[in-house]
């Protein structure tokens, strides 16, 4: 998911607008935002099974491919801002100043040490969440795709319970142009380890428009699967057809929902609190909506509010979020 910053408050018109949201009953989904990333390094084996601890549906992967074709959880498809890549392999960087995951074996790459994302400033590495992990503690690893799934099946198997995954495939244009078919693998994986059908735990993500047509007319038949799949939706130009009535119809023949940045569904201006008609009009097209990210250290005023506004009085049917227990617990005791 993208870093972006959730505008200040929403809620002080929100008890004037009854008509303007739209409700929907139906259970509501958490889904951990890179794992309990509020509280851990996002994307480590700790995050994912703290995030599985505190009750949430679904754990997010963002999936990228190594020199040596194997499948990586990390956010971005490069190592700088998240590992010590620079310490490690100095000589490595490409012209443009960064680090890519496609130019490192798996080996070498898992003698990285992963911490809380960071900016350089200054030429100092500084935390873009102050208050959240200390930079440099403790030690932390990147880890295959094949390994959280099983680390997450093995959980299911050992607690009784059916957390399920939601991977999304990060930059597939990209890795098609560096050679690498990163969806294809991608759902390889997904197929050996049991998720074929929209009756399993997952969900299949992307940005890109015509890599999701891809996956659903061309990939799924051919490896005779039929998960759930979800468009990503950003605020840019990319995305201004896609998210009118019809193209949210179009969208809703091959696509089971939607994953908006959230304030394409609310935000504040100087007249106060909007919302959009994306949730009424992704519902009416058969769409599920989860929006992103919900993050209690971006939100000026109450986290819970928030949630309700979104999850019980606009009607989303699911989040992601960093902080995972605060919003199991909201929703139980909404329950």
């Amino acid at each position: 998911m993208k870093y972006k910053t959730l505008i200040s408050t929403f809620f002080t018109s929100l008890l004037l607008l009854p008509s303007m949201v739209y409700a929907q009953q139906s259970d509501k989904i958490v889904i951990a935002h890179r794992g309990a990333s509020g509280y851990l390094p996002e994307h480590t084996i700790a995050a994912k099974a703290m995030a599985y601890a505190m009750g949430a549906d679904y754990l997010e992967q963002d999936v990228v491919m190594t020199k040596d074709d194997r499948l990586v959880v990390l956010h971005d498809h490069y190592l700088d801002h998240v590992s010590d890549v620079q310490e490690k392999f100095p000589t490595r960087m490409r012209d443009d100043g960064r680090y890519y995951v496609i130019d490192f074996t798996l080996e070498e790459i898992r003698t990285l040490e992963i911490v809380e994302r960071y900016d350089i400033i200054d030429g100092k590495k500084t935390a873009v969440f102050p208050k959240r992990f200390p930079l440099g503690k403790s030690r932390f690893k990147i880890h295959t795709f094949s390994e959280e799934i099983e680390l997450i099946q093995g959980l299911n198997k050992s607690t009784g319970h059916n957390i399920g995954i939601y991977p999304e495939v990060k930059s597939p244009e990209f890795h098609r142009q560096q050679g690498k078919d990163l969806s294809l693998s991608v759902l390889k994986v997904l197929k050996k380890y049991g998720y074929i059908s929209k009756q399993d735990k997952v969900y299949f993500q992307t940005f890109d428009i015509e890599e999701l047509k891809r996956v659903h007319d061309i990939l799924l038949p051919e490896l005779s699967m039929n998960i759930k799949l979800i468009q990503l939706l950003d605020i840019e130009d990319y995305y201004d057809q896609i998210i009118t009535k019809d193209g949210l119809s179009a969208l809703g023949k091959y696509a089971d929902g939607i994953g908006p940045y959230m304030k394409m569904i609310a935000s504040n201006d100087k007249d106060g609190l909007h919302i959009t008609d994306l949730v009424k009009n992704a519902h009416a097209a058969g769409l599920d909506v989860h929006p992103y990210t919900f993050r209690q250290d971006q939100i000026e005023g109450n986290y819970e509010e928030v949630l309700d506004l979104f999850l019980y009085q606009i009607g989303v049917d699911g989040v992601f979020t960093d902080f995972t227990d605060r919003t199991v617990n909201f929703i139980k005791n909404k329950k």
